[in-house]
């Protein structure tokens, strides 16, 4: 059976995409190539980098149940994942990607795989909102607590000891990526943007939605897991030509 693909989803992604390079190129600028940009270290900038990741977590969650090849897909942007580590490992180890964006996506469309049958038991409007709920509850897990406000509790340090464990979000104290995205509290907002699909499919909402598109930001969606894999070496050669050679 055919299923029906939502091309404003793969416009969403294309426009996150664009945003994602944006902000890379100017931390390679920042932090690579010594440009003095104290905007960059504002919470203006962190909060476009969090709609960023957010973005594209969510949006991930929301497409697992329209995708199909479900286990090839996750073992194949996990490997991507795998890639990018290695690659940064070897060129540029004072700024490796470890448990970076693509592995963390990768692991989530595989942990959903055995879950599925049971969480789709559950309310869709009910399991978003215990899920953004957790999200929130476990947001500062790498940093050794858990809770929500001033509610929060200290999670036992000896937790927080090994590759592992830094994977699934209790970072060791010795440990640094670039791009760090662990398992928890990650998979709790891939799991609202899973809920988010049950609303928008009960609702028909992405019916009422479907004829709006941008065939350039399409194009680029749709291609998005290769347009990620080689744009950080194009900015960077880019930004190389332009800094020490121009």
């Amino acid at each position: 059976m055919k299923r029906t693909r939502y091309e404003i989803l793969d416009s969403i992604r294309g426009l996150t995409l664009i945003s994602m390079i944006l902000y890379h190129a100017v931390w390679d600028m920042v932090y690579i190539f010594g440009i003095n940009w104290d905007w960059y270290e504002t919470e203006a900038a962190f909060v476009w980098q969090q709609s960023i990741c957010w973005g594209f977590i969510l949006l991930s969650g929301f497409c697992w149940s329209l995708g199909t090849h479900k286990l090839k897909r996750g073992l194949m942007v996990f490997g991507a994942g795998a890639v990018v580590s290695i690659v940064t490992l070897v060129f540029m180890p004072e700024n490796a990607v470890r448990f970076g964006v693509l592995t963390l996506l990768g692991s989530c469309m595989l942990i959903m795989i055995p879950l599925h049958k049971v969480l789709r038991k559950c309310p869709a409007v009910l399991g978003g909102a215990l899920a953004f709920v957790l999200f929130l509850f476990t947001k500062q897990i790498n940093y050794g607590t858990v809770g929500i406000g001033s509610l929060t509790i200290e999670v036992p340090e000896k937790l927080y000891s090994n590759w592992f464990m830094t994977y699934l979000g209790f970072a060791e104290k010795s440990f640094y990526s670039t791009d760090y995205f662990s398992v928890f509290p990650w998979f709790f907002l891939f799991l609202t943007g899973y809920y988010l699909y049950g609303i928008a499919e009960k609702t028909k909402m992405l019916s009422r939605i479907k004829g709006f598109r941008n065939v350039v930001l399409e194009w680029i969606g749709k291609r998005s897991l290769y347009i990620y894999m080689l744009h950080q070496p194009v900015i960077y050669g880019v930004l190389f030509l332009v800094f020490k050679i121009g």
